[in-house]
């Protein structure tokens, strides 16, 4: 667990500073705040949970624990968080796969929509077709002509289900026709080490964990999967580019349990958003490729309706499946 404490300066008159039309806004926080992370340490999920934890800790006057809960592609950390006390002092950071899971399980132990409060969405991001520097291929029409005289065997590590790096290379499959073969890691980091190695020879990997990596040489990328280029990497191209109508990124964002009072939510949501308008913590998160996002809790609600909805035709279209 990480414990990120606001500086000393902060910490005096923040609990006056802010008052809502509610006792529980009034007098939130009065202990420590439990953020579950979705995913393991070292991936964008992660960095992006850091950085909200020093935010809320700062602005709201009382620590932020981090405590990553991997697992079955998010269903673990969202379970617990469905299930926890629905006072604020429980908090869940979450990505993509949140909208993925309701077409990849059937019966979901919580209901994705009804069991949470939204609170914010923080953060977007770039997933990067990445390649180990072994495979052949530099452009994206490379990969593909490569994997098509090549069928099964090129692998591809996808993460957990539901994964960014998951329904991206599905999709990547059913648009170009071609065949690789899935291996499943726990995170990001396994992903990479995988993809280092040469365990696998291609992987969706989101911006912010594969920078390194690319800046070093030791992975290639080809393409991004989003539907525009990179500021930070503006001579990269699109899969769309070469497969039109191609469109997988990454977002990241801050739920409740359901019933937590909406003037709490509000609070949060309040130095979210302070958060994505500074000025320096815009600069650090996009040196890591990194768009940082400050939503009301009415604007992610509906933002995480239409990606259940989107991932729910793309689930049906490339046939995937919990294995």
């Amino acid at each position: 667990m990480i414990l990120f404490f606001p500086p000393r300066r902060f910490a005096a008159g923040i609990a006056g500073a802010f008052l809502f039309g509610t006792c529980a806004a009034a007098t939130f926080p009065e202990k420590p705040i439990r953020m579950i992370v979705i995913s393991s340490a070292g991936g964008s999920t992660d960095m992006v949970a850091r950085a909200v934890g020093r935010a809320l800790g700062e602005g709201l006057g009382q620590p932020v624990v981090l405590d990553n809960r991997p697992g079955g592609g998010g269903l673990i950390a969202s379970d617990l968080t469905a299930k926890a006390r629905p006072d604020g002092y429980t908090i869940l950071m979450a990505n993509t796969s949140h909208a993925v899971q309701p077409s990849l399980h059937p019966k979901l132990p919580y209901d994705p929509l009804k069991d949470f409060a939204s609170v914010s969405l923080v953060a977007l991001t770039h997933s990067l077709l990445m390649v180990n520097p072994a495979v052949p291929v530099k452009t994206m029409r490379e990969l593909i002509d490569y994997a098509k005289a090549n069928p099964g065997k090129l692998n591809y590590a996808s993460g957990t289900n539901g994964s960014s790096a998951h329904i991206g290379s599905e999709l990547l499959k059913l648009m170009a026709g071609i065949d690789i073969v899935r291996v499943p890691y726990k995170g990001t980091a396994e992903n990479l080490n995988a993809l280092i190695a040469n365990e696998v020879q291609v992987s969706f990997v989101t911006m912010p964990a594969a920078l390194p990596l690319i800046n070093s040489g030791r992975l290639r990328v080809i393409a991004l999967g989003g539907p525009r280029r990179a500021t930070r990497l503006p001579d990269v191209p699109t899969v769309a580019e070469t497969l039109p109508g191609y469109d997988i990124g990454t977002w990241h964002g801050v739920l409740a349990p359901a019933g937590t009072p909406a003037a709490v939510v509000a609070r949060m949501s309040g130095e979210l958003a302070k958060m994505a308008k500074n000025h320096d913590a815009r600069e650090q998160a996009a040196a890591q490729g990194l768009e940082l996002v400050g939503s009301t809790p009415q604007e992610f609600d509906v933002y995480i309706r239409n990606q259940i909805a989107k991932f729910a035709r793309l689930v049906k279209a490339t046939g995937m499946h919990v294995e």
